[in-house]
């Protein structure tokens, strides 16, 4: 690989970076939400609402951080 796609790769590796941490920082904040439902509504809609949301968010940030690894394993070669 030449030096501008290895930069360009290294470019988009730190952009997923920064939204990584986003992601993280939205799965907290949703995490938070549902750890102050009350417990007489944890069977609620909004309670599930809120498990398959973070369960999704936690999705999504595996698929990113495995996304990075790609890129990095490119960046290396």
């Amino acid at each position: 690989m030449n030096n501008p796609r290895r930069k360009a790769l290294s470019d988009i590796q730190s952009a997923l970076e920064e939204l990584k941490e986003t992601l993280e920082e939205l799965r907290e904040e949703e995490e938070e939400y549902r750890n102050n439902i009350p417990e007489n509504l944890w069977m609620s809609k909004r309670y599930k609402k809120s498990e398959e949301a973070s369960s999704n968010l936690d999705s999504a940030y595996d698929s990113l951080e495995e996304v990075i690894t790609y890129l990095e394993s490119a960046i290396v070669i």
